[in-house]
């Protein structure tokens, strides 16, 4: 089974028209995944290359349209591209012997306001050699820097991958755990896994099926029931379990069954931890006790879906909002990787975030931050305006 495109170490290629992006790209790879010609403009969208790049693991690689495209469509192309600085890891900027300019100086400012490490190739060395001048203005931004040639340069894939282990970002390298690091070896968990509309037919969704893996790997024993048969699996346990996980939209029918004396969670706020800031999503449910008439409520989706009768994200959160607040909300809905305008917004609620990377959901926190909106996700603001929060969360206290 290959890994999932959300759990890859996500890797930019940026620069402007004609440094040698794509064919850089095609070396590191070993496959012509882009189109190479001298004609500026040529990458006209985002490409994206899922590989496994040893010793760094499963990675995607994101190549993108010249920054300084002057083509027809241009302004399209450039837009996609900066979009993209939300959802990678690692950054990588290509330029030549000419050096580097306003353009890839505003890319560096973006990075470092986005907290994301970068590295600088200067491409094309076989035709000319950088000068010292132009090296340093570079080396004042980084000293993450790979002069080579696409072209010719043997040892170019080595080099790369060298200088890119050395910036591996630290939750790369320790990958996080779902809930394997609350729990021990041996213990019974319990998974309550409601099969609705909202479970495709003859399968169940993707964060359950992870956590399952996750406490495989940990050497515990999962016990996997619907809600409707959870008083019944409790009662046929020898003993209580260490923890029981739900799926969000029975935590209250589970947080009654449930004695008050086992741990209890949900799949979506163990994922808050893991994709994103679960306490930047603890502290953004506050927010709701200060809603008013009026104020609109941002719910952001990562990727688009059809949305069933009974949709958490579009019925049973506005639903839960409404009862919770007593107020009249604007809530409006956004899909996809883009970040929307959200200036006027009191409240961002994120979804869960299993179809995107970590990195998307840091950089839509720290973006909410900027602009003083509070964040919170889809599990937290539903234990919230139920009232169980507290328990939801105590389990990442101990």
């Amino acid at each position: 089974m290959k890994t999932l495109k959300s759990m890859r170490l996500h890797i930019g290629i940026f620069g402007k028209t004609n440094v040698g992006k794509s064919s850089f790209l095609n070396k590191i790879t070993g496959q012509d995944m882009s189109i190479v010609s001298d004609i500026a403009g040529t990458t006209t969208d985002v490409v994206e290359k899922s590989m496994e790049l040893l010793p760094v693991g499963p990675v995607t690689f994101l190549d993108t349209a010249g920054i300084n495209d002057k083509t027809d469509l241009s302004a399209q192309r450039v837009e996609k591209t900066l979009k993209v600085i939300n959802r990678i890891d690692i950054a990588v900027i290509l330029c030549d012997f000419h050096g580097i300019d306003d353009y890839e100086k505003e890319l560096f400012e973006k990075f470092n306001e986005l907290k994301i490490p970068f590295m600088v190739v200067i491409n094309k060395s076989d035709i000319e050699q950088i000068s010292g001048e132009k090296l340093s203005e570079i080396v004042n931004y980084t000293d993450k820097v790979l002069i080579t040639s696409a072209a010719n340069d043997e040892k170019i894939v080595f080099k790369f991958k060298d200088l890119l282990v050395k910036m591996l970002p630290e939750d790369f390298v320790n990958s996080p755990k779902i809930v394997g690091d609350l729990v021990q070896a041996g213990d019974t968990v319990v998974l309550v896994i409601p099969v609705d509309k909202e479970a495709p037919k003859g399968r169940i969704i993707l964060p359950q099926v992870q956590t399952i893996r996750d406490l495989l790997d940990t050497n515990c024993m999962s016990y996997v029931v619907k809600e409707t048969e959870l008083e019944a699996a409790l009662g046929n346990l020898k003993a209580p379990p260490a923890l029981v996980v739900t799926d969000s939209q029975a935590f209250k029918t589970v947080s009654e069954i449930v004695p008050e004396t086992i741990p209890l969670t949900s799949f979506s706020i163990l994922f808050a931890r893991l994709k994103g800031d679960l306490n930047a999503f603890i502290q953004g449910a506050d927010a709701v006790e200060s809603l008013n008439d009026g104020d609109r409520v941002l719910i952001l989706e990562s990727c688009t879906h059809h949305a069933i009768e009974d949709d958490i994200g579009k019925v049973k959160i506005p639903a839960l909002l409404r009862k919770k607040t007593g107020k009249e909300l604007v809530i409006e809905h956004y899909s996809g990787h883009d970040f929307p305008d959200i200036a006027d917004y009191k409240l961002i609620i994120h979804c869960g975030a299993c179809m995107t990377n970590r990195r998307e959901v840091l950089s839509r926190i720290l973006l909410a931050n900027s602009a003083g909106i509070p964040i919170t996700n889809y599990g937290v603001v539903i234990s919230y305006c139920l009232g169980i929060l507290p328990r939801a969360i105590s389990i990442f206290k101990k």
